[in-house]
């Protein structure tokens, strides 16, 4: 995984979209497209899923989305692979960008998982992600 020496992984983890009809996207992306859903969470409009994309690398699915067509489209941030989220959070935030969530450990359906999120120069949301266990995404 030690790709990028600065993330400590690197690469594309996955890209996130908030949908209205979340059931629809999970079908047009598994049965038209060949995704696989790798794991949910949640209820409602609170729910999320993992869809693997095919080469390792996932697209991550919200609910909550208003209806209709999005001035910029549905996606809400992209997450970067990283085994040293803390570290590269403290120097995102050292370099004067704004972190917006705090290194964290979160629980993403069975799998448990380090993050954080920052805006990036343009205000691009940008999650750095790493899974920690065996059970790895």
């Amino acid at each position: 995984m030690d790709n990028n020496e600065k993330l400590g992984g690197g690469g594309f983890h996955h890209v996130a979209i908030r949908v209205f009809d979340f059931e629809a996207t999970l079908r047009f992306y598994t049965e038209l497209l060949g995704f696989r859903v790798k794991t949910r969470w949640g209820e409602g409009n609170g729910r999320a899923a993992l869809l693997d994309t095919g080469d390792g690398n996932y697209l991550e699915v919200f609910a909550g989305g208003l209806e209709g067509p999005k001035p910029e489209g549905a996606f809400l941030h992209v997450a970067l692979r990283s085994d040293r989220v803390d570290e590269v959070t403290e120097q995102v935030r050292a370099a004067g960008f704004e972190v917006t969530v705090e290194p964290k450990t979160a629980q993403l359906g069975d799998y448990t998982v380090r993050l954080s999120f920052f805006k990036g120069p343009d205000g691009e949301l940008i999650e750095l992600f790493q899974t920690i266990g065996e059970n790895q995404l």
